[in-house]
């Protein structure tokens, strides 16, 4: 065989995938292919070597964690024979193994997303196989909508999509109509069995203690029953999913107190690569059974030999933004059935197997379907960087599986502009394509270079980020006091810290080498502040200042507030940068909804000079006791910085009566008969004919103030009154043309009578309780009218209260008819003894509608 083929006849070696053997290879020639394999077939195992054989040149295969990258390079080198790092490397953020011989190269997908922006064209590498696509994390997604437009300009790229469940056929479409190969499962007896848990799994903190303890006995039962039932020593292996790294630990612990001759391991991100390695080896023969207590990074991503029990506690992490705290982050929440399904299938992969879900078959129907895509909910602030730098502001132009939601990629685009990294119109900037190409997220990458250039000590900088961004944390919050504990090597990770501190300083002074320094002396400081500089130049926004100096919460400049915890150094701060903030209630939150867990001190001066792009001054004019009043605030953001009372000019009175209004309502203003006439006709052709006859409800015409009231504010001298406006006039600028020449005609003012006089028609304005155009006249006035008016085109009849001499109510009615022929006999015969000296003719239909007395009557 060709040393540089590899052998997969001995890689392929009771796979079930190699029975594909000659399917993936036709479907690999064409340059293209989507493989679907169930969990278990071992697909990450064969097809990259297949590929690399197919294409005789170096590849790359991605897994979407650094656990898995590990896993994945050293099973592939084991299998052929070679030394990790010769035939089969790896590159992940912090370690690179890799030679002039290798042939498959394996890295997680941020890795080459940034190789992408680097070399677009990606030169020396014939083909990408991108595994485990299922889990749609954002930057999966992104990776497959860029290889498949770089394969439209290189054709001899060949491309591969490898998952355990997929949307196969929607993959296949994106990458040009790509084959589709099923590999059939192993289809060993998988029994599964529910032990309910009777308390809550989840709380506000989030998984409850009871509900792991519970997962701890569950464990523990099981695998005795396991081992009793075993027909060999290596069939009773534990593998316990749990959603995150504290749960795992928990767990771990929990299961080493009760006991046992059990090997208890965990298995997560943040253990050493050494402890990752033992988990995922495989126990041999002189060593006790295993429990691998794992995240969900052993669902799909990579093989945990000797399993042949799953435990599951049927909840994962998942990404969720507060937009209304500006905050993203892990939250748990059920799994998926998809999820709860693969967790199962890890039991049988090897030969018959036992599930155990630690929750009930109800938990379990109510489970969603699927994941939802993470670019749904995530912040995707680093997703719109890679795709300015990728040519795609926004996504626009590029396909993807999913493409972010509108909203949550202009905020994100909106964040980039105010850190100088993309331009009004969406294209990077020099210091973005810098930002993009540096193994970190955007903010983080951002306070590295910034910190360098502008603070002058690239040192400090990568020490604060290497602090903020690999998990180290403080219990009071204070970032100074926990990189003077990794200075010493007092915390938890210091070495995994220094390690990070000296790459990162080297990649920043790299990327800034030639740069001149930027920054003044306001950002030359004591230790203390610098730091908080650091932060804060990867989130200005972030920005706090103390509400009052008894009190644990802060105001950001974003607007949010946040506590820091009981007892924190930083108490006696009154401005800090924040990096992170987490959700929560009660006493721990001092009222606020949320807790700051990592800060630092920062002066004033330099919170005004990093974040000067939210600095605002503005001019709040407002009518207190009938006068106008300005005030001249400066703020940061949210936070005010000061507030002074100024005189007042003619500019602030229409500005100061506007926001009156809005508080106040229209009735501050002065309204005339006349204006309540006009506005009660124009709401009644507008109720009744709609546009473009305008709406003037109170509502309607606060939203319009500018519209019809802003000419006679804008010409208003600062001693002017505001009942001085002619609110008639006013509404007339709403009039549309040239319908407003059929007012008049639609809803006149007044009414004329049959007795030859008029009278004034109310129209109501109160729509919630509207009774139409009222006309209040004498009866005898309307003698003869058989039928009353009706206006709008005949739409709408006028309603009439008809009135005695001494103008006092005596019947209202819409149907003038009606009364002459029935009630009015009873008003006569009450009321022709009060009033004799006028008209109460029998017949009301033959008198003559008049407004004298009976002798003024005969007078004519």
């Amino acid at each position: 065989m060709d040393q540089h083929t590899f052998d997969l006849s001995k890689i392929g070696a009771g796979l079930p995938v190699a029975r594909s053997q000659a399917q993936l290879e036709r479907a690999a020639r064409t340059g293209a292919m989507v493989v679907t394999a169930p969990p278990g077939t071992g697909k990450t195992t064969f097809v990259p070597p297949l590929v690399a054989n197919v294409v005789g040149q170096r590849i790359i295969l991605t897994q979407p964690r650094r656990v898995a990258v590990r896993a994945a390079a050293s099973r592939l080198a084991q299998l052929d024979g070679s030394e990790l790092g010769e035939r089969v490397g790896f590159t992940f953020r912090g370690e690179r193994r890799v030679s002039a011989r290798t042939r498959i190269e394996v890295v997680t997908p941020g890795v080459l997303i940034r190789r992408l922006l680097s070399d677009p064209g990606l030169e020396g590498i014939a083909a990408v196989v991108l595994d485990e696509v299922h889990e749609r994390s954002v930057d999966n997604d992104l990776l497959l909508g860029m290889l498949a437009e770089l394969r439209t300009l290189r054709d001899d790229l060949t491309l591969t999509a490898m998952s355990a469940t997929l949307n196969a056929q929607a993959v296949a479409e994106l990458l040009g109509g790509s084959e589709i190969v099923y590999v059939p499962s192993v289809l060993h007896p998988l029994q599964i069995d529910y032990e309910p848990f009777a308390g809550a799994r989840l709380d506000q903190r989030g998984v409850t203690r009871e509900y792991l303890s519970h997962l701890a006995d569950v464990t523990l039962a099981a695998q005795a029953q396991a081992q009793a039932q075993a027909h060999s020593d290596n069939e009773s292996d534990a593998l316990v999913f749990v959603p995150g790294a504290r749960e795992v630990d928990e767990v771990v612990r929990l299961l080493r107190a009760r006991g046992g001759s059990v090997d208890v391991l965990p298995l997560h991100g943040r253990i050493s690569s050494k402890e990752q390695d033992r988990a995922v080896r495989g126990r041999l023969k002189d060593q006790p059974h295993r429990i691998v207590v794992s995240t969900s990074l052993a669902e799909s991503a990579l093989t945990v030999p000797g399993v042949r029990l799953v435990i599951d506690s049927g909840l994962s992490r998942e990404v969720r933004r507060d937009a209304a705290r500006d905050m993203t982050g892990l939250v748990t929440v059920s799994a998926s059935r998809s999820s709860a399904e693969q967790r199962a299938g890890r039991a049988a992969r090897q030969g018959p197997g036992r599930t155990v879900r630690a929750y009930s078959e109800a938990d379990f129907a109510r489970m969603p379907a699927e994941a939802p895509p993470e670019i749904l909910s995530a912040d995707l602030l680093d997703a719109a960087l890679v795709l300015a730098a990728w040519g795609a502001p926004g996504g626009r132009g590029l396909s993807l599986l999913t493409m972010p939601p509108t909203g949550a990629m202009d905020r994100a685009e909106g964040v980039l502009k105010s850190l100088d990294l993309v331009d009004g119109s969406g294209r990077i900037t020099p210091q973005g394509t810098k930002v993009s190409r540096l193994p970190t997220g955007v903010r983080d990458a951002r306070a590295l270079l910034s910190g360098a250039t502008e603070l002058g000590d690239a040192q400090l900088s990568a020490e604060v980020v290497a602090a903020c961004s690999d998990d180290h944390r403080a219990s009071d919050a204070d970032l100074v006091g926990l990189l003077r504990q990794l200075r010493t090597g007092r915390a938890p990770g210091a070495k995994r810290w220094q390690h990070e501190a000296r790459r990162l300083e080297r990649l920043a002074r790299e990327a800034v080498e030639g740069d001149e320094r930027t920054g003044s002396t306001t950002l030359t400081t004591a230790t203390t502040d610098a730091v908080g500089t650091v932060v804060a130049l990867a989130r200005p926004e972030w920005i706090a200042r103390r509400v009052n100096s008894s009190g644990r919460a802060y105001l950001f400049a974003s607007g949010t507030r946040a506590a820091i915890p009981e007892g924190s150094s930083l108490q006696g701060s009154e401005w800090i940068a924040v990096y992170e903030v987490q959700r929560a209630e009660g006493r721990s939150a001092d009222g606020t909804g949320a807790v700051i867990r990592l800060a630092a001190p920062l002066g004033e001066e330099q919170a005004i000079h990093i974040a000067g792009s939210l600095v605002a001054h503005t001019r709040d004019a407002r009518i207190e006791s009938g006068r106008v009043r300005v005030r001249e605030r400066r703020s940061l953001g949210a936070i005010p910085l000061s507030d002074t009372p100024v005189t007042p000019r003619d500019t602030d009175t229409g500005p100061a009566i506007a926001a009156h209004l809005r508080e106040e309502a229209l009735a501050a203003l002065r309204w005339s008969d006349s204006a309540l006439s006009l506005r009660g006709r124009l709401a009644l052709i507008h109720r009744e004919v709609g546009e473009p006859w305008p709406d003037v409800s109170d509502s309607a015409l606060l939203d319009s103030l500018e519209d019809w009231l802003g000419p006679d504010l804008r010409t208003l001298r600062a001693d002017a009154s505001l009942h001085g406006i002619d609110v008639t006039s006013a509404l007339r600028r709403l009039l549309p043309w040239p319908e407003a020449a059929r007012l008049d005609e639609l809803a006149p003012e007044r009414l004329r009578l049959p007795s030859g006089g008029s009278a004034r028609i109310n129209y109501e304005t109160d729509t919630a309780e509207h009774t139409g155009p009222v006309v209040a006249a004498k009866l005898q006035e309307l003698f003869g009218l058989a039928e009353s008016p009706r206006l709008v085109d005949g739409r709408v009849p006028i309603q009439f209260h008809l009135l005695s001499p001494g103008r006092g109510p005596l019947a209202v009615t819409s149907d003038l008819a009606s009364f002459w022929n029935g009630p009015y006999a009873q008003v006569r015969k009450e009321m022709r003894g009060r009033y004799p000296k006028h008209p109460w003719p029998e017949d009301p239909w033959s008198a003559q509608a008049t407004a004298l007395t009976n002798r003024r009557l005969r007078q004519q």
